[in-house]
């Protein structure tokens, strides 16, 4: 009987000695794998996935910065021209004699060897000038001033309501051995339009002519040292 009660005891002590390690190592793995966990969500946050947070609307760029679905990200509406803005300008009409009134100064002198035109828009909406204003000086020379290419503008000129457009025109070298005409008055037509604008002359005296040495710019916003030098 004593033989059987001291072996139960040793069997009731082995088994709670048994359990405690049994808790200890569950312990131990519990608080093991707690960090393990927290560090997977770490890193889950950090690459932006399993946050738990959703954006119905739109998506979100690196910088953070939210992005609307069917956005282009280039700042501007669909159809628009570019930078040069030749299809909005192509939009605009030519400018019509009747769109414009066109005057002339003398340019520096005496000797006064070029003239400045001005066409100012005088109509009520915008005009495209185009070209050079094709000038004719005397009845005995009907072909028009040739126009020096290097005037030509980068860009068409677009005129609002009320605003002018240049022309610098040759007339002369200045030498009193040039077989000089006097002109009271002469023509110029607009580039895309047959209509004659007749422009006085400026000076109670007229102009001096020199059909062989004349010359003509292209219409311009401003006049411009280099190019219109001729």
């Amino acid at each position: 009987m004593n033989t059987l009660r001291h072996r139960s005891a040793l069997l009731a002590v082995a088994g709670t000695a048994l359990a405690l390690s049994l808790t200890a190592c569950q312990s131990d793995a519990d608080s093991k794998s707690a960090p393990a966990a927290a560090t997977s969500a770490a890193v889950k946050a950090s690459d932006g996935k399993g946050t738990g947070t959703s954006d119905p609307t739109g998506s979100t760029d690196s910088a953070g910065s939210k992005v609307s679905k069917g956005s282009t990200g280039t700042g501007g509406s669909a159809g628009s021209t570019g930078s040069t803005g030749e299809q909005v300008n192509a939009s605009v009409p030519v400018c019509a004699a009747r769109d414009v009134t066109v005057t002339a100064a003398t340019q520096g002198g005496p000797p006064y060897t070029h003239l400045v035109l001005t066409a100012k828009n005088t109509s009520r909406h915008s005009c495209r000038l185009t070209g050079f204003p094709h000038v004719q000086f005397l009845e005995s020379h009907k072909q028009d001033v040739p126009a020096v290419a290097k005037s030509k503008p980068a860009t068409p000129v677009v005129l609002t309501a009320g605003a002018p457009a240049y022309a610098l025109v040759k007339l002369s070298d200045g030498g009193v051995d040039e077989d000089n005409e006097p002109v009271s008055a002469f023509m110029v037509m607009l580039e895309g339009d047959s209509a004659v604008i007749t422009v006085t002359a400026p000076g109670s005296g007229g102009i001096a002519v020199d059909p062989a040495k004349a010359l003509t710019g292209y219409w311009t916003p401003e006049l411009r040292n280099g190019a219109d030098d001729f």
